[in-house]
């Protein structure tokens, strides 16, 4: 009896890491929606090989990056003295309302409410080295 109740929580177990497995799974982040996503973003920023700075400054590298660090980029001195490092966490809170996050910016955009476009359009940015290439 005991072996049996044994093997049947071993079953158990596996079953549900296997389920949570494939819970997360339904969670992943869509390259597809982040890149179409970011076509709200694209009227001022580049990214990916060539890219240059238009408006805004290219987004190519952002993950670890300091804001305000574009070589080329004229940035507000509220943006540069944000202290902020482009981290998963960082985006998020910025890109729903960057004015409220660092007033003084001179990006106008009015943000992105929704978490499943903003963490598809984080893993797309995300891919994207210093140099344009995806990693």
């Amino acid at each position: 009896m005991i072996r049996r109740a044994a093997a049947t929580t071993v079953v158990l177990a596996l079953a549900a890491v296997f389920v949570s497995a494939s819970g997360r799974q339904g969670h992943a982040q869509d390259l597809s929606a982040g890149a179409n996503a970011f076509k709200k973003c694209q009227p001022c920023h580049a990214v990916g090989e060539g890219a240059a700075n238009k408006v805004g400054p290219t987004l190519n590298g952002l993950e670890g990056r300091r804001a305000g660090s574009v070589e080329g980029y004229s940035y507000s001195e509220a943006n540069k003295r944000s202290g902020i490092v482009w981290n998963e966490q960082t985006f998020k809170e910025y890109i729903q309302n960057p004015r409220a996050v660092i007033p003084g910016t001179k990006m106008i955009f009015a943000g992105i409410k929704n978490e499943t476009e903003i963490a598809n359009l984080w893993a797309y940015l995300k891919q994207f080295g210093p140099d344009g290439k995806t990693k």
